[in-house]
């Protein structure tokens, strides 16, 4: 049962970073062929989120991987896809983040 609610939160993450990348396409909605993929994306991502938390997976765990991996992801594929600068502060503080949810998970 924990298979599948690791499974339905990596999917949740990863299709919330394709919505968020989509959203910085769509330049603030003015591509307007951008806006039903990412609010399906979004809509997709909490549902998975959803299933996730049905299949056992504790709130805080469940949130806070969703929130440090999908900050860290899109901020990987920004920098990829768009140039967008990484400080190193950003990447100190994404580093963090991500430690402190394993440490909510192991705790």
């Amino acid at each position: 049962m924990m298979l599948a609610a690791y499974v339905s939160l990596g999917a949740a993450i990863l299709v919330e970073v394709c919505a968020t990348i989509g959203l910085r396409h769509s330049e603030g909605f003015r591509k307007r062929r951008w806006i039903a993929p990412v609010l399906l994306g979004y809509c997709l991502s909490y549902a998975l989120l959803f299933l996730s938390l049905r299949f056992g997976m504790p709130l805080a765990v469940a949130y806070g991987l969703w929130a440090a991996c999908g900050v860290a992801l899109t901020a990987a594929l920004a920098w990829k896809l768009f140039d967008e600068p990484v400080s190193l502060v950003a990447g100190i503080g994404i580093a963090l983040m991500i430690s402190g949810v394993v440490l909510v998970e192991f705790g």
